[in-house]
This record gives C-alpha cells, sequence and structure tokens, in this order.
C-alpha cells in the first residue's frame, strides 16, 4: 500500500471553504466509498494526475491525486454534481 499525503494547508482551507477534509476522504474509501479512478479529464493542464471518485456521506466528491512510485499526493477535494448524476443514478 502506497503512502497517501496531502497538503495540511490545503485540508485547513476545504475545511473552512466546504467543510470536509482530507480524513474524511480516505475514512469513506476505507469504508467502500471509493467508486472509481480515473485519469483526469483535463489531461493536458493536469498532466499525470488522476482522480479518485468518492462517495462520503450523501456527496460525490472528486478528489485529484499525483501518484509516484512510493506515494499518493491528494491535490484537493471538489464536490460533484456531474459525477453524482452519473454514479448515483447508476446505483
Amino acid at each position: 500500500m502506497k503512502l497517501i499525503r496531502w497538503s495540511d494547508k490545503k485540508d485547513e482551507q476545504l475545511r473552512r471553504a466546504r467543510n470536509i477534509g482530507f480524513e474524511e476522504i480516505l475514512d469513506a474509501m476505507a469504508g467502500g466509498g471509493l467508486l472509481d479512478t480515473l485519469e483526469h479529464p483535463n489531461k493536458l493542464r493536469y498532466r499525470g494526475q488522476k482522480i479518485f471518485v468518492v462517495e462520503c456521506g450523501e456527496y460525490i466528491y472528486v478528489v485529484p491525486f499525483k501518484e509516484s512510485e512510493n506515494e499518493i499526493f491528494l491535490k484537493t477535494i471538489i464536490p460533484s454534481r456531474k459525477y453524482r448524476k452519473r454514479y448515483k443514478e447508476v446505483q
């Protein structure tokens, strides 16, 4: 299992702005909330990034990340209506 890291400063910003942090995302993933892992849709601007699609609570979040040989670095957490429609309507 690779080490999963993130910026503490970004985590604080997300908690203030969106009331969610990286630890909640990891807990959701550990509890079966990881719905998908996709290539980042904007490959030119976010080269080398992928996204986790995570169900946390009643919402779907997109979590962009960069993966190296040893670790996964989580970039941000984005609530996504687009992916909510895609994954919640399928279930």
